[in-house]
Protein backbone atom coordinates (compact mmCIF):
# COMPACT_ATOMS: atom_id res chain seq x y z
CA UNK A 1 0.00 0.00 0.00
CA UNK A 2 1.40 3.39 -1.01
CA UNK A 3 1.51 5.82 1.91
CA UNK A 4 2.31 9.51 1.85
CA UNK A 5 2.68 12.08 4.61
CA UNK A 6 1.46 15.65 4.38
CA UNK A 7 1.34 18.88 6.34
CA UNK A 8 -1.90 20.87 6.42
CA UNK A 9 -1.22 24.45 7.49
CA UNK A 10 -4.18 26.36 8.87
CA UNK A 11 -4.81 29.87 10.13
CA UNK A 12 -7.45 32.24 11.34
CA UNK A 13 -10.08 32.03 14.03
CA UNK A 14 -11.53 28.66 14.82
CA UNK A 15 -14.90 29.86 13.54
CA UNK A 16 -15.39 27.72 10.44
CA UNK A 17 -16.36 30.52 8.04
CA UNK A 18 -13.10 32.39 8.66
CA UNK A 19 -10.74 29.38 8.79
CA UNK A 20 -8.17 28.97 6.01
CA UNK A 21 -5.90 26.13 4.92
CA UNK A 22 -2.81 26.15 2.69
CA UNK A 23 -3.14 23.79 -0.28
CA UNK A 24 -1.12 23.12 -3.44
CA UNK A 25 -2.07 22.67 -7.10
CA UNK A 26 -0.48 19.61 -8.68
CA UNK A 27 1.75 20.45 -11.65
CA UNK A 28 2.02 18.99 -15.10
CA UNK A 29 -0.30 18.61 -18.08
CA UNK A 30 -2.47 15.90 -16.49
CA UNK A 31 -3.70 18.26 -13.75
CA UNK A 32 -3.80 21.52 -15.74
CA UNK A 33 -7.53 21.62 -16.52
CA UNK A 34 -8.88 19.03 -14.08
CA UNK A 35 -11.23 19.86 -11.25
CA UNK A 36 -10.06 18.77 -7.80
CA UNK A 37 -6.40 19.12 -8.80
CA UNK A 38 -5.36 20.55 -5.42
CA UNK A 39 -3.74 18.65 -2.59
CA UNK A 40 -2.36 18.92 0.89
CA UNK A 41 1.41 19.29 0.34
CA UNK A 42 2.54 15.68 0.71
CA UNK A 43 4.82 12.98 -0.59
CA UNK A 44 5.85 9.38 -0.32
CA UNK A 45 6.81 7.98 3.03
CA UNK A 46 9.97 5.88 2.73
CA UNK A 47 10.26 2.56 4.62
CA UNK A 48 11.04 3.26 8.27
CA UNK A 49 10.85 7.06 7.81
CA UNK A 50 9.27 9.19 10.52
CA UNK A 51 5.90 10.35 9.06
CA UNK A 52 6.15 13.89 10.47
CA UNK A 53 9.71 14.23 9.20
CA UNK A 54 8.55 13.07 5.76
CA UNK A 55 5.66 15.56 5.81
CA UNK A 56 8.06 18.41 6.62
CA UNK A 57 10.55 17.28 3.94
CA UNK A 58 7.83 17.03 1.31
CA UNK A 59 6.39 20.43 2.21
CA UNK A 60 9.80 22.04 1.66
CA UNK A 61 10.31 20.18 -1.64
CA UNK A 62 6.89 21.04 -3.03
CA UNK A 63 6.54 24.63 -1.81
CA UNK A 64 10.19 25.69 -1.90
CA UNK A 65 10.42 26.88 1.70
CA UNK A 66 10.40 24.98 4.98
CA UNK A 67 7.19 24.72 6.94
CA UNK A 68 7.08 26.87 10.06
CA UNK A 69 7.80 25.37 13.45
CA UNK A 70 5.03 24.82 15.94
CA UNK A 71 2.82 22.30 17.65
CA UNK A 72 1.60 19.65 15.23
CA UNK A 73 -1.64 17.67 15.53
CA UNK A 74 -1.77 14.20 13.96
CA UNK A 75 -5.04 13.96 12.01
CA UNK A 76 -4.47 10.31 11.10
CA UNK A 77 -4.74 8.76 7.65
CA UNK A 78 -7.15 9.51 4.83
CA UNK A 79 -7.50 7.35 1.73
CA UNK A 80 -7.63 8.65 -1.82
CA UNK A 81 -9.61 7.00 -4.63
CA UNK A 82 -6.36 5.58 -6.02
CA UNK A 83 -5.91 3.64 -2.78
CA UNK A 84 -3.03 5.84 -1.65
CA UNK A 85 -3.15 6.55 2.06
CA UNK A 86 -2.09 9.99 3.31
CA UNK A 87 -1.04 10.56 6.91
CA UNK A 88 -1.96 14.18 7.60
CA UNK A 89 -0.50 16.48 10.24
CA UNK A 90 -2.04 19.88 11.00
CA UNK A 91 0.03 22.92 11.94
CA UNK A 92 -1.30 26.33 12.91
CA UNK A 93 0.64 28.91 10.89
CA UNK A 94 -1.06 32.31 11.14
CA UNK A 95 2.00 34.23 9.92
CA UNK A 96 3.10 31.91 7.09
CA UNK A 97 3.45 33.49 3.66
CA UNK A 98 5.28 32.46 0.53
CA UNK A 99 5.98 34.86 -2.32
CA UNK A 100 6.59 32.26 -5.01
CA UNK A 101 6.22 28.50 -5.11
CA UNK A 102 9.52 26.87 -6.09
CA UNK A 103 8.65 23.19 -6.33
CA UNK A 104 10.96 20.34 -7.14
CA UNK A 105 10.85 19.04 -10.72
CA UNK A 106 9.61 15.55 -11.65
CA UNK A 107 10.18 13.60 -14.85
CA UNK A 108 7.08 12.04 -16.43
CA UNK A 109 6.59 9.80 -19.43
CA UNK A 110 3.80 11.30 -21.56
CA UNK A 111 1.89 9.54 -22.81
CA UNK A 112 2.68 6.45 -20.75
CA UNK A 113 4.68 3.92 -22.72
CA UNK A 114 5.64 6.47 -25.40
CA UNK A 115 9.29 6.82 -24.44
CA UNK A 116 8.80 10.62 -24.45
CA UNK A 117 9.61 12.35 -21.17
CA UNK A 118 8.84 15.83 -19.92
CA UNK A 119 9.96 17.62 -16.78
CA UNK A 120 7.31 19.49 -14.82
CA UNK A 121 7.07 21.07 -11.38
CA UNK A 122 5.43 18.74 -8.89
CA UNK A 123 3.42 21.74 -7.66
CA UNK A 124 2.70 24.80 -9.82
CA UNK A 125 0.72 26.92 -7.33
CA UNK A 126 -0.09 27.01 -3.63
CA UNK A 127 -2.25 29.36 -1.60
CA UNK A 128 -4.44 29.99 1.40
CA UNK A 129 -8.12 29.21 0.78
CA UNK A 130 -11.23 29.04 2.93
CA UNK A 131 -12.41 25.66 4.21
CA UNK A 132 -15.37 25.75 1.83
CA UNK A 133 -13.12 26.49 -1.14
CA UNK A 134 -10.73 23.72 -0.06
CA UNK A 135 -13.63 21.26 0.04
CA UNK A 136 -14.34 22.03 -3.63
CA UNK A 137 -10.69 22.01 -4.78
CA UNK A 138 -9.00 19.15 -2.91
CA UNK A 139 -8.86 15.65 -4.36
CA UNK A 140 -11.93 14.09 -2.80
CA UNK A 141 -10.05 11.60 -0.61
CA UNK A 142 -8.35 14.43 1.29
CA UNK A 143 -11.52 16.33 2.23
CA UNK A 144 -11.89 14.17 5.35
CA UNK A 145 -8.73 15.82 6.71
CA UNK A 146 -10.63 19.13 6.86
CA UNK A 147 -13.33 17.55 9.02
CA UNK A 148 -10.67 16.05 11.26
CA UNK A 149 -9.01 19.46 11.61
CA UNK A 150 -12.29 20.98 12.78
CA UNK A 151 -12.92 18.08 15.16
CA UNK A 152 -9.42 18.40 16.63
CA UNK A 153 -10.00 22.11 17.25
CA UNK A 154 -13.34 21.43 18.96
CA UNK A 155 -11.69 18.85 21.22
CA UNK A 156 -8.66 21.02 22.05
Amino acid sequence: MVTSAGLLLHRGPTVRADRQVFIAHMGGPFWRARPRAWSIPKGLLEDGEDPLGAARREFAEEIGVPAPEGEVVDLGEVQQASGKRVRVFALRADDFTVGEVRSNIVRLELPRGSGRFVEVPEVDDARWVSLDEARALLVSGQVAALDRLLAAERNA
